[in-house]
């Protein structure tokens, strides 16, 4: 066929090829018309993409998309089918110039779900092949086409989240339980951990109340730590019960994740498979024997080792803390302490409900100062007492000594009357018998 004529160089061009894709496109054309969807065609493996394969029909070409091969999982279309090979598929789909043809090749079998085994249940066990993972399940084929999804929080009694990935890989071979099954929907769930008793069974007699035990922590929260005694078994230490005496504010002060602590179940919630456990109760409460150390008014040394604008924690010995508001804290000269001093300070409230000591370190030099002035006035009042004392005994004796020479004169000055009187009566006396003797 003469495709191009050059006068100018007096050259043809022709060609034999257009003569046989014109050929080609009368015979693609008379085939494009006989095609109808659900047709089955034999055809010839041309070509094989990663998405693919592409197969020749006598003339037209179609495309078997990778989920159109099978059933069943397929990472690569080799898999199925080879370059040359003869196939038979089936007309899915065409545009309206009939230029795309789409084929399947699994829709030459029926579906898998409907070949399943009638009398399968939710309870049974099967076996399967894991074909897919994610973070969060694995897909498992328990037979050609038919997959089932083992969710993550089914592989174990654990709570803890964790990957799939920590549990099982692409290839293995597990068993699992039938969860959930949707012939319609053609959709099924399956659990591992299922295969083993629930530990949550018999909770009350493996971990009774009282039960003496170590634990691994998980984590933390503000209020608490989290911790794991066995697979699929948890229990909360909340932060109160960590210690008797010391305060702790986070938990990353009083231990570390994957660190073991001893601890003892308080209580037992069953239905949110929760165990409240203790760690402080693992001791007798040595606040009975501190209430004694620290009695009100009681003076102690003291290490400062927090400070806030509240006031100041202090380290009273092993494991005793104390608080001391700011206006408790200044010095004698003034001065405010820092973390770390050392000082005396007094006991000005102990409760041992709150378990909550407050001390003061002005009231030991305050108290002290009242008690050299209140013995400084005792010490004057009593000088002045003893002078008072004095004074008033000299008084006494001097107006004891004044009386008794008065009645002494008293005295002395009726015997000298009476002695007068007498006298003059016996002069009296006398003159008589002068007289008479006279007469």
């Amino acid at each position: 066929k003469v495709v191009k004529i050059n006068q100018e160089f007096r050259n043809v061009v022709v060609s034999h090829k257009a003569l046989i894709e014109a050929e080609l496109e009368a015979q693609k054309q008379v085939i494009m018309s006989k095609l109808e969807k659900g047709q089955i065609l034999e055809g010839t493996v041309k070509n094989i993409t990663s998405y693919g394969v592409f197969v020749d029909l006598g003339g037209v070409d179609g495309l078997i998309h990778i989920t159109d091969l099978s059933w069943g999982r397929v990472n690569h279309p080799e898999e199925i089918v080879a370059l040359d090979q003869k196939i038979q598929v089936v007309i899915l789909d065409f545009d309206d110039q009939k230029k795309r043809i789409a084929l399947g090749l699994k829709q030459l079998t029926a579906h898998p779900w409907e070949a399943l085994d009638q009398n399968l249940k939710v309870g049974d066990k099967v076996k399967g092949k894991v074909v897919v993972m994610a973070d969060y399940g694995a897909f498992v084929e328990i037979a050609p086409g038919v997959e089932g999804l083992i969710h993550v929080s089914e592989m174990s009694w654990s709570q803890h989240l964790r990957s799939a990935q920590d549990f099982m890989k692409v290839g293995d071979e597990v068993e699992a339980v039938i969860l959930t099954l949707d012939r319609d929907e053609r959709k099924m769930s399956l659990g591992i951990k299922q295969l083993t008793p629930d530990p949550w069974e018999n909770i009350e007699t493996k971990y009774p109340v009282g039960t003496k035990t170590t634990a691994k922590v998980r984590n933390f929260t503000n209020f608490g730590i989290f911790v794991e005694i066995e697979e699929g078994i948890d229990g909360l230490i909340h932060i109160s019960d960590l210690s008797w005496t010391k305060k702790v504010k986070h938990p990353g002060e009083f231990t570390s994740v994957g660190a073991d602590i001893d601890v003892v179940v308080l209580e037992i919630d069953k239905e949110n498979r929760r165990l409240s456990l203790g760690h402080k109760q693992l001791e007798e409460n040595p606040w009975n024997e501190i209430e004694g150390q620290f009695a009100v008014d009681s003076v102690h040394e003291g290490t400062i080792t927090e400070m806030n604008e509240k006031g100041a924690v202090v380290s009273l010995g092993e494991n005793v803390e104390g608080f001391c508001p700011s206006r408790q804290l200044t010095k004698e000269d003034g001065s405010m302490p820092k973390v770390g001093d050392k000082l005396d300070f007094k006991v000005i409230e102990f409760s041992k409900a709150t378990k909550r000591i407050t001390l003061s370190h002005v009231r030991t030099y305050e108290e002290a100062r009242r008690a050299e002035v209140a013995a400084e006035k005792a010490e004057k009042r009593a000088a002045s007492d003893a002078t008072k004392s004095t004074v008033k005994k000299i008084n006494a004796s001097v107006e004891k000594t004044t009386l008794g020479d008065i009645a002494g004169l008293a005295a002395l000055k009726s015997a000298m009357e009476a002695a007068e009187a007498k006298d003059a009566k016996a002069s009296k006396k006398a003159t008589a018998k002068e007289e008479t003797a006279e007469e």
